[in-house]
């Protein structure tokens, strides 16, 4: 027969590691780059953009569209440093117990 106590302050533990792994994923910054880091984007744990740094060679009214791809692909490469430090974050709160794909909320 289970614990039903034990069960439940066993998901009260996990619940506030996941919690405190959120905040510190909040907090976190990464940084994405295109052309060679000619172009920065910092974002936060979160996905939200903090700043962006354009190289001066990269600004040319003649060619727009290479401009707005390396915003992507920047923009791009820093989420996937978002997710990566999320899915460990997860990992570490749960102690490796896949919770079947649930991620967090940002």
């Amino acid at each position: 027969m289970l614990n039903i106590q034990g069960l439940m302050k066993q998901a009260q533990v996990m619940q506030k590691k996941m919690q405190e792994a959120q905040e510190k994923l909040a907090e976190t910054e990464v940084e994405g780059t295109a052309a060679n880091g000619a172009l920065k984007i910092v974002l936060n744990g979160k996905s939200e953009m903090k700043k962006i740094s354009i190289d001066k060679s990269l600004v040319s009214a003649d060619d727009v569209e290479m401009l707005e791809d390396l915003v992507l692909v920047a923009y791009n490469d820093a989420h996937q440093k978002v997710e990566a430090l999320a899915e460990e974050g997860m990992k570490a709160a749960t102690g490796g117990v896949n919770l079947g794909g649930l991620k967090l909320p940002f």
